[in-house]
């Protein structure tokens, strides 16, 4: 017998079996890098805007590369849904 007490744990249940989009962005995050020349390492959230448009500013520090006075070279990436763009 259904009862109203179940209902929040159910849509409890639910919610989180659905996959974050924040993790799924990563990856496309990753590999937009990747195709920017820079071998994606530590990957921190710069901001995030949830909503109907989400958006998420990614940066990501390339491995491997340094400027010329010894800083990391890093990528920042927009993602709107699934598709990231990088800029320096």
């Amino acid at each position: 017998m259904f009862r109203p007490l179940h209902a929040p744990i159910i849509a409890l249940t639910l919610l989180a079996s659905l996959p974050t989009p924040a993790l799924a962005q990563q990856a496309e995050a990753k590999a937009a890098a990747l195709n920017a020349n820079c071998k994606p390492g530590k990957v921190e959230v710069l901001k995030r805007v949830n909503g109907r448009l989400s958006e998420t500013l990614y940066k990501i520090v390339c491995t491997g590369q340094k400027t010329s006075d010894g800083k990391e070279v890093a990528v920042t990436v927009q993602c709107r849904d699934r598709i990231c763009v990088t800029s320096r």
